[in-house]
């Protein structure tokens, strides 16, 4: 019996990295819907919960994609709202690489030092992926403070994590290099998560920092996020720091993602959020 993937996607058009990877983490099939809102998917699930057998209902899943991290967060519930005992199908969360990226971020920095106790700055991080850092941060015992441009990009990102997760986290106002030196004055950890093609850092704003112990940047397009590290940094020293670029830890996001593609195909019970995506990481870290 094929193993069928179904890609419920918030964006207009569902992703062709989202579909590429599932085909590579074990789907014999990628089934891709664009434009899906909570109110539009009842059809559509429906169509997965209750045409196969019990014994069968596992080579079917969902994951749930989008360039929106709330829209996404939404959908993956009201999918969810959908099951009842022995009408429901496996389910991953995964909007815009939010939870891979992030888990494989933070659990190679995790794998390179305590995160335990220490103060973390996530540059730029509004976004899907520094939310979820930062979250998860967080949850491994960190100081953590999130910057924006603006403040109340940074409160609503907080709040978001807050209401998720139940983790406090500091907003920051940021606007420019000088503000984001600042805010890692004091940082032992540093992650940027803002967007391709920007520098939120230049090397001398960092590297001479003796509190920095570990950074990680997840831009993989010139020039970097951090100036001074290089894309494929794989826990390298340098300054006496410990950098993990965006492609040194991205064959772990990668690896984790086809790896949560394949668990899905277990059975048909599988529920794919920040929480197991991340102990999956830590593991394969």
């Amino acid at each position: 019996m094929k193993k069928l993937l179904f890609q419920f996607d918030t964006d207009t058009h569902p992703s062709v990295f989202d579909t590429v990877v599932a085909y590579d983490g074990g789907a014999d099939h990628v089934i891709g819907h664009g434009g899906l809102t909570p109110e539009n998917i009842t059809a559509l699930v429906e169509g997965t919960i209750f045409t196969r057998a019990p014994k069968d209902k596992k080579n079917t899943a969902i994951f749930v994609g989008g360039s929106d991290m709330i829209a996404g967060q939404a959908l993956f519930v009201a999918v969810q709202k959908h099951f009842f005992p022995g009408f429901q199908v496996s389910v991953m969360l995964d909007s815009n690489g939010s939870n891979t990226t992030a888990a494989a971020a933070i659990a190679k920095l995790a794998s390179s030092g305590v995160l335990a106790g220490k103060k973390a700055v996530v540059l730029a991080g509004t976004g899907p992926v520094g939310q979820r850092a930062a979250a998860m941060l967080a949850m491994e015992g960190a100081e953590v403070s999130l910057t924006a441009r603006k403040m109340e990009r940074a409160v609503q990102a907080c709040d978001n994590m807050k209401a998720r997760f139940g983790v406090n986290l500091t907003p920051v106002e940021a606007f420019d290099n000088e503000a984001r030196a600042k805010a890692i004055e004091h940082a032992n950890i540093v992650f940027a998560t803002g967007a391709a093609g920007v520098e939120l850092l230049s090397a001398d704003q960092w590297q001479h920092n003796t509190h920095i112990e570990m950074m990680a940047d997840a831009n993989a397009t010139p020039p970097l996020g951090i100036g001074g590290t290089d894309v494929m940094d794989k826990g390298n020293l340098r300054n006496d720091k410990i950098i993990w670029g965006a492609i040194g830890f991205g064959s772990l996001k990668l690896a984790l993602h086809r790896a949560c593609i394949a668990k899905l195909f277990e059975d048909n019970k599988q529920v794919f959020d920040a929480e197991n995506i991340f102990a999956l990481a830590k593991e394969m870290a």
